[in-house]
């Protein structure tokens, strides 16, 4: 088995001796384990932010930087803040998958891909993004490059070799086998020259392309102790939006990122959607329509385990918050369609993503209702149409933005249950700061329900149907399937 993480060790030793933290040198720190009590250098936009990925290849029908600004005055109406763009890379053709390659084949971190421009349209399409009053991240991948990087070359001890001194792909830190990324080649974070070229290459687009920050893919499988290395590099620069793929509460809690995904909020949104039998994926691992009467293995979930979730990352974050979706590139592409994973209570879950605490995500092609699976290595297309879904985000986000219940993480209001007597199928909770209050409630079920709800007392204001309502307690109500409820003091 390769051992990737040595480095560490060493490092911890080389801390205690003599570490001062040194933002120009990037001084490498702190062995993984230890408790490093840090805060994110976040921009103060971040607070009632959204965010939108961007899948460039598929976008428009040039696909490119000078395409996309075409879509910026919409997104922006839409109430999207943040724009996520997959890698702007150039993809590397050696061992290439596919006829374009995967996006995360990098073949060099200091270039972008000729399909989608130059370097100098990528910096103009930020200025104009930025002039709409958005903000840029891009993604980045720090854990392997393609094999015709130049670093394969010129440094081929920058990566993992095998016993007969080979470079390999990425291996699974947890079993020691290979991944199957068989298109890229993993680096080793035993080497700090490498470490410190990636810190330059990722301050290059600060530097010279103004972006706002990275989402770092495969995040959990780099040393914990290179993201405190590389984030107080970056944060030196200037505040940045620095966004976790993985589920790893160390690299938020440390203060290297302000958010991660909440994969099992949204495993356990699916697996919702597959107990009420509207689960249409032929190879989910429970479709309701083939359960036999005696199958064991089958856990069924309800509204009930959206509150396990919620205590068990109460528990393990310090800092920080998730990031929460009903699809991203990753599942859309792999797992198939927010309509296929969840059927009609799509858009319920995606009233929950946009009003427990965390930050919102869109993937390209929801606000239009897309309901296909893009390609991943070849070149496909987005139904645009009349983008169908639009106004259903920009109710939501709008709503964000002005009431202060709803902020991402310690700048919102705290999550409490309403009694409701139906809570299996009926999710009731309100959020309240600094005098701006949100009840939602939402049936997560395929059918009818009825339940006692016990709200906060005030006037609001359903945000779908502007109708206002005035609550008192223990009222009882009656939810059609999937039916979700909003309303808001202000």
């Amino acid at each position: 088995m390769i051992l990737k993480y040595r480095f560490s060790h060493f490092v911890f030793l080389i801390f205690i001796l003599f570490y001062i933290s040194s933002c120009s040198t990037g001084s490498i720190i702190k062995e993984q384990k230890l408790t490093v009590n840090r805060t994110p250098n976040v921009p103060t936009w971040h607070k009632n932010a959204t965010l939108y990925e961007v899948n460039l290849r598929h976008f428009t029908t040039e696909n490119t930087f000078k395409s996309f600004k075409n879509h910026i005055p919409r997104l922006k109406a839409m109430g999207i803040d943040i724009l996520w763009f997959m890698p702007v890379n150039p993809v590397s053709k050696l061992n290439r998958k596919g006829e374009l390659g995967s996006p995360y084949s990098v073949a060099n971190y200091l270039e972008t891909n000729p399909d989608y421009g130059t370097i100098d349209d990528f910096k103009h399409m930020v200025k104009a993004i930025h002039a709409a009053g958005m903000y840029i991240i891009i993604d980045w991948v720090p854990n392997h490059t393609g094999w015709d990087n130049p670093w394969i070359t010129t440094h081929p001890e920058w990566y993992t070799k095998d016993k007969n001194g080979n470079i390999t792909d990425p291996i699974d830190y947890n079993t020691g086998e290979s991944w199957g990324w068989t298109d890229v080649a993993d680096l080793n974070y035993d080497n700090a020259e490498m470490r410190l070229a990636m810190i330059d290459a990722m301050k290059f687009w600060v530097n010279n392309a103004g972006i706002d920050g990275f989402r770092m893919d495969v995040a959990h499988a780099v040393p914990e102790d290179f993201w405190i290395q590389c984030t107080d590099s970056l944060y030196s620069i200037k505040p940045l939006f620095m966004l976790s793929e993985g589920e790893n509460p160390a690299i938020v809690n440390n203060g290297s990122f302000i958010a991660d995904y909440a994969w099992e909020m949204h495993h356990t949104f699916n697996e919702i959607a597959t107990t009420q039998g509207v689960n249409r994926i032929k190879n989910a691992n429970m479709v309701q329509g083939n359960i036999k009467e005696g199958e064991k293995n089958i856990i069924k979930k309800t509204a009930l385990d959206i509150d396990s979730v919620l205590v068990k990352k109460a528990a393990q974050y310090k800092q920080g918050y998730q990031m929460l979706f009903t699809s991203n590139h990753d599942e859309n592409s792999w797992a198939d369609t927010e309509f296929a994973r969840m059927g009609n209570g799509h858009k319920a879950f995606a009233v929950l993503s946009a009003t427990l605490n965390g930050i919102p995500l869109i993937y390209t092609g929801q606000e239009s209702a897309m309901d296909k699976k893009l390609e991943f290595f070849r070149k496909d297309t987005v139904l645009w149409g009349n983008y169908k879904y639009a106004d259903f985000y920009k109710t939501l986000f709008d709503l964000k933005h002005r009431n202060q219940a709803l902020w991402n993480g310690k700048y919102g209001g705290p999550l409490t249950k309403l009694l409701t007597g139906n809570d299996e199928n009926i999710y009731a909770f309100t959020r309240e700061k600094n005098g701006d209050k949100i009840i939602v409630i939402i049936n997560l079920s395929s059918k009818e329900q009825k339940g006692s709800i016990s709200p906060v007392k005030g006037n609001y204001k359903e945000i779908f149907t502007n109708t206002k309502r005035s609550f008192t307690t223990n009222q009882t109500i009656t939810l059609q399937p999937w039916q979700y409820l909003v309303f808001s003091n202000k």
